[in-house]
């Protein structure tokens, strides 16, 4: 059999298998992941890694076949390992139960791998891996299923398009005063808990307010508002409040479910058509057990509709942990499989559904409707992985163009064909915002000492020749430097760290005064001696030139603010190795020769030219 199949469907054969010792990444171990992970380690893959955060439910044990009831409530992740093992202990697998967005799994960690598998069940994750793999030049496998639906897709930085290059459908959206002040559907209790989640831990955004329309900015006797010297009346935002009062459970719940209810019944000509609803105290709240106690012991209690004490209780409980989990970051991110989330969502649904005398919701059902989650059927998870492994092999042979978009599609009266697949490889869109071809510079800086101030200042513009440079944390959205005079004045003397900058962080940097772009990869280096740079950076020069009448000329950078201690050096045709002093920002004089960056073992270089 040829190795260049006309079919993307068939096994090729090859006469070596180098590709068995590649080192695989598979990110999610549910229903694709656990047949992902099966295959690859019975078609003889030895050097896989598992990442998930979510935990095993009785619900997953009807497809997710590497578990069993005895697993219930154990990490995915860790629990897959365990199963691979057992029946094949020749395979090196690790696990890490944990979510991908978090600090440690940066560029330099996705750069360990040969190849990238998802099988992830949400946009925001695929998404940061997209742009992850992108940014460290790794193949990247995408597969999911909705129903009896399916899709894989080969993702390769220049060779196809990546996951964001083409608009995805918009998630339903309902009226901000559907949410605000009359919600008819469990689905709109669901949303104000998590648009109130993120006002009270996440990502602040005006448009998610909880608090109900103001028709009279004078009504203000929950502590929400605060006058200004004019006299003008300026409601707090909700995180403002919330810090005041230290996040006091009590005092959260009555004012989200009582004050506010309140409020809202004072707006009468809502409810000439409406059942008001009926504002809850706390008091009342954890006073108010049922008759009879609803809870089945032969049923997950994630399966059933608890009473309002218990989702009081367990209010109570999410808020004093997402307030520590929040101190430490600067914001979270919701999550479905995160349980304090994930339960701090249901209980604020469940209580605002019961004042608004709309029918309650299981914590597994609120997590179905939160998450966006279609029912997965077993046999389309298997298809869609036993194509994603087989893509897996081409790719390891760099056999890119056999890696046409396959797609599952239910079969029918109408459509006798199962499996379908792209007329070859989608190229990359060239408007794409993730993948179009912006210059690329590798920083080598220590995230634990240098100040965004500092960063600025001695990278962007000194060392790039930025005027007005704009700096956010890709995958986060975060501006840590902005142009705009004071919109990130606070986060000018922390360090970078201290703003989420850490190894492995992207950051998009833009510069509108010349219309220059960058993306620029942080990797965290330590200088050993005191006379070692602060910083390095590798790039190719071109990428470096001002788009204004100064730049870099012949590997020396000629700029307005040149600072005495900067130097670059052309050690070859491709790369700018550019240094600094230690003392960041120091005015000096002295000059530091910059010994040959390959000599240094302890610094590992992002460009693949240096390898």
């Amino acid at each position: 059999m040829s190795t260049q199949s006309a079919n993307p469907c068939e096994l090729t054969s090859h006469p070596k298998t180098p590709t068995l010792k590649s080192k695989i990444l598979v990110v999610g171990a549910g229903g694709i992941g656990c047949e992902i992970l099966k295959n690859l380690c019975v078609s003889g893959f030895q050097d896989i890694e598992v990442i998930d955060l979510d935990t095993i439910d009785v619900s997953n044990l009807n497809r997710q076949f590497l578990f069993r009831k005895e697993h219930v409530g154990k990490s995915k992740a860790v629990v897959a390992r365990e199963s691979i093992i057992s029946f094949n202990s020749n395979v090196n697998i690790k696990a890490y139960h944990d979510s991908i967005f978090n600090q440690e799994y940066g560029v330099n960690f996705f750069k360990r791998f040969d190849l990238v598998l998802n099988a992830l069940d949400n946009r925001a994750a695929r998404n940061h891996v997209n742009r992850m793999c992108l940014a460290a030049d790794i193949p990247l496998v995408e597969s999911g299923t909705a129903g009896y639906s399916g899709q894989v897709e080969l993702i390769k930085k220049g060779v196809t398009q990546c996951y964001e290059c083409q608009p995805k459908p918009q998630q339903r959206s309902y009226p901000g005063c559907t949410i605000r002040n009359t919600p008819s559907e469990p689905v709109h209790c669901i949303v104000w808990a998590k648009h109130l989640f993120n006002q009270l831990f996440g990502e602040e955004d005006p448009d998610q307010d909880v608090s109900p329309d103001t028709e009279d900015p004078e009504v203000k006797k929950d502590g929400a508002f605060s006058e200004t010297e004019s006299g003008d009346v300026k409601r707090k935002s909700t995180r403002q409040w919330a810090q005041e009062v230290d996040y006091d459970p009590e005092k959260l719940f009555n004012k989200f479910f009582r004050d506010d209810i309140n409020y809202l019944l004072s707006m009468e000509n809502l409810w000439k058509t409406r059942t008001p609803p009926v504002p809850l105290s706390w008091e009342k709240a954890l006073n108010r057990e049922p008759k009879i106690s609803q809870v089945d012991s032969s049923k997950s209690l994630d399966m059933q509709v608890l009473s309002i004490s218990k989702y009081t209780q367990m209010f109570a409980s999410t808020v004093n942990i997402l307030k520590k989990e929040v101190a430490d970051k600067k914001y979270l991110m919701w999550d479905k499989d995160d349980t304090p989330a994930m339960d701090f969502v249901t209980a604020c649904a469940n209580i605002r559904a019961f004042i608004f005398s709309i029918s309650q919701k299981s914590k597994f059902a609120i997590k179905s409707i939160a998450g966006n989650i279609i029912p997965a059927i077993a046999t389309a998870n298997a298809l869609i992985a036993g194509v994603a492994v087989l893509y897996a092999f081409r790719v390891l042979r760099n056999e890119f163009e056999n890696c046409p978009t396959i797609y599952l599609r239910q079969k029918s009266v109408y459509s006798k064909v199962l499996l379908a697949s792209d007329n070859g490889l989608q190229k990359p869109n060239p408007n794409c915002y993730v993948c179009s071809s912006k210059p690329i510079v590798n920083v080598f800086v220590n995230v634990n000492k240098m100040l965004v101030n500092e960063f600025e200042t001695e990278i962007l513009k000194n060392t790039l020749n930025m005027v007005a440079p704009d700096a956010i944390l890709d995958g986060k959205g975060v501006v840590v430097i902005s142009s705009e005079e004071g919109e990130t004045e606070i986060n000018s003397n922390k360090k970078l760290c201290e703003v989420g900058i850490v190894d492995g962080s992207i950051l998009k940097v833009d510069d509108f005064l010349q219309n220059y772009e960058l993306t620029i990869n942080i990797s965290h280096y330590e200088a050993k001696e005191k006379d070692d740079p602060a910083f390095k950076f590798v790039a190719n020069p071109d990428d470096l030139k001002a788009k204004q009448s100064d730049g870099i000329k012949n590997g020396v950078t000629a700029t307005k603010n040149n600072s005495p201690n900067q130097q670059v050096h052309k050690d070859n045709d491709d790369l700018v190795i550019c240094t600094t002093d230690d003392d960041f920002g120091a005015s000096s004089s002295k000059k530091r020769k910059l010994n040959p960056i390959e000599e240094d073992d302890d610094l590992i270089m992002l460009d693949e030219q240096l390898e």
